[in-house]
């Protein structure tokens, strides 16, 4: 059974850093561009950094220069290090891959909060 665990979320004040991970399980997922998506209250869901499978990265705008996703193959997993969170970071964070179907992990929540 193919399944995407993100884990790394919780609670933190403006400024701070959290890294998510997403463990990938069941197959890989080596040559498949990997994502980050994320959903905020009363919002829809937005990408906000992809990855490659050579490793070459995007991102959406509001978070350049703040996150950064990274991956590693041998583990199967993918990586988003967020620095310098602000309150509109709040969201559940999802990962994704698009192979032969779509894949999605159940989310972890990140809530920036003084």
């Amino acid at each position: 059974q193919v399944q995407l665990v993100e884990s790394g979320g919780g609670l933190v004040q403006p400024g701070g850093s959290l890294r998510l991970s997403c463990a990938a399980s069941g197959r890989s997922f080596s040559g498949y561009t990997m994502y980050w998506h994320r959903q905020a209250p009363g919002k829809q869901r937005e990408s906000v950094a992809f990855i490659t499978s050579g490793g070459a990265t995007t991102y959406t705008g509001s978070v350049k220069g703040r996150f950064t996703i990274s991956r590693d193959n041998a583990k199967n997993m993918l990586y988003l290090q967020m620095n310098n969170l602000k309150p509109e970071d709040t969201a559940i964070y999802y990962c994704n891959v698009v192979a032969e179907i779509g894949y999605w992990g159940q989310g972890t929540q990140v809530t920036v909060s003084s």
